[in-house]
């Protein structure tokens, strides 16, 4: 089935389950509260104002994007609900410049994990909630406003971001450099052939390893009250989720129990 937006779902694997549409979703009271949500926390975020379009500028199309997530034990754990920008409708040079944003690689995460099981080291893994609206935009972008929430009486307006947004291209860049500055300013240092590791050595010789894969961080090291410090100065700065303690690693998942 192709959407209106041009979009290809595959109805054997979504029916029944998640909506395709916001107009689905918004006559559902769980999915109607979740995209409340959603636009709750973007206000609490100051991520955008309502503005009237500058002449010559040309907003980017949004849409509401919605995943059910589960619990290890395949239970209902959210009605999650994500605002995304149409990406493709950016021009380079006028709406995003640089777009790259290293992660660490499958095989690093591994070996990391390989590294704290010999050692006999907890292996902890957090998330960033809503990771990419935290960081100030450096290019003039616009959005329109959410589909079925729009403004009464200034439907014509349009939202100028203040902060990067779900599905803009430079959003991951945008995103990486606050955590990357966040975690040198705690005096980690980067792997110089692998940018999305981070190592801390103390004078005592604790280590604390961090590897950052978009918005989640899989974090380890010797010291349990170390790690218990730096994810507490994790949460006094960002929206964190405890993802639970890493039991073992299977292929591309991670497995974990809370």
């Amino acid at each position: 089935m192709i959407t209106d937006e041009g979009e290809l779902v595959h109805l054997a694997f979504v029916a029944d389950i998640e909506p395709i549409t916001w107009k689905e979703a918004i006559v559902d009271r769980k999915w109607k509260s979740a995209m409340i949500e959603k636009l709750e926390s973007l206000k609490k975020n100051e991520t955008w104002e309502l503005v009237a379009l500058p002449k010559g500028k040309r907003p980017i199309d949004v849409k509401w994007v919605f995943k059910i997530k589960l619990k290890f034990d395949g239970s209902i754990a959210k009605y999650k609900s994500r605002l995304v920008a149409k990406g493709f409708l950016q021009k380079y040079g006028i709406d995003y410049t640089k777009v790259y944003a290293p992660v660490a690689r499958l095989e690093t995460i591994r070996l990391v994990i390989d590294v704290a099981s010999s050692r006999n080291w907890k292996i902890y893994q957090m998330g960033v909630k809503s990771a990419f609206l935290n960081e100030i935009l450096e290019e003039e972008v616009y959005v329109t406003q959410p589909p079925g929430f729009e403004a009464k009486d200034a439907t014509h307006k349009v939202y100028k971001l203040k902060k990067a947004l779900y599905g803009l291209k430079q959003a991951p860049r945008v995103w990486n450099k606050l955590i990357d500055l966040f975690l040198l300013k705690l005096s980690f240092t980067k792997c110089s052939v692998e940018y999305g590791v981070y190592v801390r050595e103390s004078q005592s010789q604790i280590l604390i390893y961090v590897c950052l894969y978009v918005d989640e961080l899989l974090i380890t090291g010797s010291s349990m009250t170390k790690i218990e410090q730096f994810k507490n100065r994790l949460k006094v700065v960002f929206e964190m989720t405890y993802l639970g303690m890493l039991n073992y690693f299977l292929g591309m998942e991670f497995v974990y129990t809370n």
